[in-house]
This record gives C-alpha cells, sequence and structure tokens, in this order.
C-alpha cells in the first residue's frame, strides 16, 4: 500500500484522467490491486491492467482490455491514444506490443508514464545484477523516503549551472571528456509524474518518470563531444575488455583502442553501424539514498544514486538528439568529477554541490 501510495502520489491524477497498467502477472500482483483502488479513489478512470506475458488473473480485465486483444501496430496505436496515465509495473518492457505503442503515444505529446521496473541493479563491471532481499528493501526504503523536494531543487540548479558553458567529465583512469548541451532537452528524473509536468515535455523520457527517482539526463550537441572515454572492466560482446579507451572528435569515436578484449569491443561495436561509436547521453544521479554501498559495492537502479555518471553510446533520440539507429549501451562511472563552467559539482564520485 506504501509503494502504490507513492506511486498515485507522483501521478497526482485528477478526476476523469485514463489509467493502464502493464504488468508480468505473478510478479508484484498485490500492487496490481492496490493501485487500481487508488486510480479510484482519485475519481480516475481505471482502464485496468494488462499482462505483458501470459494470461492475466480474470479481475485484471476490463471492457477496455478486452478490447485491446488481437490489436497490433496502428490499430494498437490508436487503441491507446485517449490514456493519459500508465504504470508499467516490474516485467513490462519496451519489447511487449502494448507497452511499445504507448511509447508511441507518448512520442507523439500525449500522456505520461511511471516506470516502476524494480531492476536496473549493476556490478562495478557494469553486470546487470538479480534482485534480492537487500535491494528490494533498499529501492522500498528510497521510494518512500527520498525528501523528493530537496531533489528537484538540486535538479533544476544543476540545469541552470549546465545551460552556462562548457561541461568537463574526468576521471582518475583517464577519461577526459567536454561537451555543451545548448538548448537541449534535461530531463529531470525528480519523480513528478503529474500532467502538468508532462505538458512541458520535450522528448519521450520526459513523459517516462522513473522511481526510484535520481538522475538528470541529456544528450549534449553531438558535435560539440570532444576528449576521450577510459572504461573500467567491462563486458563487450559477451567478452571482459580492459583498458578501453574511446578518442571522441565531434561526438564519434574514432579511436579505440584497449589493452585486452579489443576485438570484442569493436565486434560490439561494428554490429551497431554508426550509432555504435556515437556518443549518446550524459546523466548524472543525485539521489543520496541512492550511493553505491561500502561493503560488497553495486550500482542501485541505474546510476540514479549520487556521484555517479553515465556516459552513454548510441541511439539518443529519445532524449532529443540526432543520433538513431537503436542501438544503446549505458557506460558507469563511480569515481569521475564533474566541473560545469569551472565549477566541480562531483568530486571523485562524491557530490560536492556548490552552496547557493
Amino acid at each position: 500500500d506504501a509503494l502504490a501510495g507513492a506511486i498515485l502520489d507522483h501521478l497526482a491524477l485528477q478526476p476523469g484522467e485514463r489509467v493502464l497498467l502493464a504488468a508480468q502477472p505473478g510478479r508484484f500482483d498485490p500492487l496490481v490491486g492496490s493501485v487500481r483502488a487508488g486510480v479510484q479513489a482519485a475519481g480516475a478512470m481505471d482502464l485496468g491492467a494488462w499482462s505483458v506475458e501470459g494470461a492475466a488473473p480474470p479481475e485484471w480485465a476490463t471492457g477496455f482490455t478486452r478490447g485491446l486483444e488481437g490489436l497490433e501496430g496502428e490499430a494498437l496505436v490508436e487503441a491507446l491514444s485517449g490514456v493519459d496515465a500508465g504504470v508499467m509495473l516490474p516485467g513490462a518492457v519496451p519489447a511487449h506490443p502494448v507497452y511499445g505503442a504507448l511509447q508511441r503515444v507518448l512520442r507523439g505529446g500525449h500522456g505520461r508514464t511511471v516506470h516502476f521496473h524494480w531492476a536496473g541493479a549493476y556490478g562495478l563491471d557494469g553486470a546487470l545484477l538479480a534482485m534480492d532481499p537487500a535491494r528490494d528493501a533498499l529501492y522500498q526504503a528510497v521510494i518512500t523516503g527520498t525528501d523528493y523536494t530537496a531533489l528537484a531543487a538540486t535538479h533544476r540548479a544543476f540545469e541552470e549551472a549546465l545551460r552556462t558553458g562548457e561541461v568537463r567529465v574526468t576521471t582518475p583512469a583517464g577519461t577526459d571528456l567536454t561537451f555543451r548541451i545548448g538548448d537541449r532537452p534535461v530531463t529531470k528524473q525528480d519523480g513528478d509524474a503529474s500532467g502538468a509536468k508532462a505538458a512541458g515535455g520535450r522528448n519521450l523520457i520526459d513523459r517516462e518518470v522513473e522511481l526510484p527517482a535520481g538522475a538528470i539526463r541529456v544528450a549534449p550537441l553531438e558535435e560539440t563531444v570532444q576528449g576521450r572515454i577510459v572504461f573500467p572492466p567491462s563486458v563487450w560482446n559477451r567478452e571482459r575488455v580492459e583498458g578501453l579507451t574511446l578518442g571522441f572528435v565531434g561526438g564519434v569515436a574514432t579511436q579505440v583502442t584497449a589493452s585486452a578484449g579489443l576485438e570484442a569491443a569493436l565486434a560490439e561495436m561494428d554490429a551497431a553501424g554508426p550509432a555504435g561509436r556515437s556518443f549518446r547521453e550524459f546523466a548524472l544521479g543525485f539521489n543520496p539514498l541512492l550511493i553505491i554501498p561500502e561493503a560488497d559495492p553495486w550500482i542501485p537502479y541505474y546510476g540514479y544514486g549520487a556521484g555517479v555518471v553515465r556516459l552513454s553510446l548510441g541511439d539518443n533520440t529519445e532524449l532529443g538528439g540526432a543520433v538513431g539507429g537503436g542501438y544503446v549501451r549505458w557506460n558507469f562511472f563511480t569515481d569521475a568529477t564533474v566541473i560545469v563552467d569551472g565549477v566541480t559539482w562531483v568530486d571523485g564520485g562524491r557530490p560536492t554541490p556548490p552552496s547557493r
């Protein structure tokens, strides 16, 4: 009930809004009923819950969900065009038809979704980790305990700084990358999934709100991305790669070297086409409750913890960038320094936001 309450609080539903859930039966089933009850209590229209895999419990169905059965392509997008808010519960991913069709609705400028994936735990080498009771407990504490007002204020201050000049990201291993964002959209994942916030969205991910919350995300102006990224040991094309260094000119990796596993890294990038060598996104985590644990360290929720940097490769159209191709690779850096227009915001992975 507490988690359902958090989702509903952030949605800030208005009477008459049409709300659809997407979920995988057998995962978080009690949350489905709690959220739907809250939708009804808010005076919004409960469209039911769609199963992304397998048969849904009979109580999930409504006339609306029965009407979606058998639809695909444009017909499915049209059927979902009147959905004002969606809740993507664990197990739902964009590859599922209803999820993907709803994303097309969002790209068209209507609606918003809450992403409650309950996933995104990574090892320091970027390997995806399974959720376990300790990670479950952390996520629950973060969702119910985050100071969302303070988080939003810090996000606004950082966006203001990003607009002022050059961003420089360095690491002890040798990363030294600079870029500017110009007028590119800055997505502030501060937990606000209200219709009012979505109305000002400029790209897809402005309308896809994550819980837990915490990161700022932006696609820099591609032509301004210069320098190099030196990666920690990581897995490329299913093989371990060490000492990987990408040298960027105008947002494109024109030089690729590695001390071990170079062939695997090149194979993955080449298979992706031009997107494989294109800089995608800068993301910086700000949530102090999602920091990397000192004992048995791991990266919580897609690097949304304070001080975690993502320097990603690939398609950035969902962020308002110019790189297509579909390929996306997130790369996490836990010891980076971030300097914006001469002011240090992160020092060696430790947040140091300037006092205001």
